[in-house]
């Protein structure tokens, strides 16, 4: 296919007033199949946006669209404000991407292999060894820089993928599972690597995953994907704000005669339960100021006040779980 250049955007423009992803109304049919059901979707510069789903949900298919490696049924994608089915290798030039399944050259050094992707990507040749010293540096890879790939773990393997999805110096990186068929540690070190990446390089990160507690460690919003349709999109907090049972407080108290009677009376508490010392509260809306104002008539004291944040297992639960049933559409 021969590339065209994208000129939606004004000469002049500054790139930043471009969102890093931008998706459409973004469909993938396979025959009867729809694997992507009218994607639309926004991740700003600088952000670290994880798209959850279980296997088979359509994640991939949405990367190798935005990547340009597969077209869309319909609806449009732009990627750092080009359009990935017009101009890939425009795309290419600005993504760093990571799959699932990374493949080296076994027989090559990582350097080798790092090296070999970098006059791939036409860097220049004076800058390559710094290049490369530099994102091995941030994957923790110089002690190993000189062995054979071939002899590497699967979590060595999987660090080096990033670098050398990292050597052209990307405004955006794109992994595919990244933390499949990695130790803890090694997930914790992938994990952290982000982190610095968005903090100290500005990088704009989606990491695409089915594991809900590693995206929860790392990523500032959420895109939950289910059977190709992307079911909710936003902070924890806002995810969590759609359950029933968000409203749920630990609370530890002194000098109170009936804890529980007291605790029961308070308007909005459905079910008072005591664990460990402490009262666990659920109700119907935030109960924190009557709590306080009641256990303060009653001439107590609070030890301990909370509020238990519904975490990604809740949210898992009522999105995935009332998709696959037929509960939401």
């Amino acid at each position: 296919m021969t590339e065209t250049v994208d000129r939606t955007a004004t000469p002049g423009t500054p790139k930043q007033l471009h969102p890093a992803i931008e998706a459409t109304g973004l469909t993938k049919r396979y025959g009867d199949k729809t694997a992507v059901d009218h994607l639309s979707l926004r991740i700003d510069r600088g952000e670290v946006f994880g798209l959850l789903g279980p296997n088979g949900a359509g994640k991939t298919t949405t990367i190798l669209m935005l990547l340009g490696l597969t077209e869309p049924t319909a609806g449009t994608a732009k990627v750092d404000g080009i359009d990935p089915t017009r101009a890939p290798l425009a795309v290419k030039s600005r993504v760093g991407y990571l799959p699932d399944d990374v493949g080296f050259y076994d027989d090559l050094t990582a350097r080798q292999n790092l090296r070999y992707t970098a006059e791939l990507n036409r860097i220049p040749k004076q800058a390559i060894d710094d290049r490369i010293d530099m994102v091995l540096e941030d994957v923790g890879l110089v002690g190993d820089a000189d062995r054979k790939v071939g002899e590497y773990s699967r979590g060595m393997r999987q660090r080096l993928g990033v670098a050398d999805a990292l050597v052209k110096q990307p405004s955006i990186l794109i992994l595919d599972e990244p933390t499949v068929n990695i130790d803890p540690e090694g997930v914790r070190e992938l994990l952290l690597l982000v982190e610095r990446l968005r903090s100290d390089q500005g990088v704009t990160v989606l990491l695409s995953s089915h594991l809900l507690h590693q995206v929860q460690q790392v990523c500032d919003r959420i895109g939950i994907f289910v059977a190709g349709k992307l079911r909710a999109c936003g902070t924890v907090d806002e995810l969590a704000a759609t359950l029933d049972d968000r409203w749920v407080f630990s609370v530890g108290l002194a000098d109170v005669d009936d804890a529980r009677a007291l605790l029961s009376s308070i308007k909005g508490v459905k079910r008072v339960e005591r664990s460990e010392g402490r009262w666990t509260l659920n109700a119907d809306r935030d109960v924190r100021v009557p709590l306080h104002d009641a256990v303060t008539a009653a001439g107590g004291r609070f030890t301990h006040l909370s509020r238990d944040r519904a975490d990604l297992d809740a949210i898992y639960h009522r999105y995935f779980g009332q998709a696959q049933d037929g509960g939401l559409a």
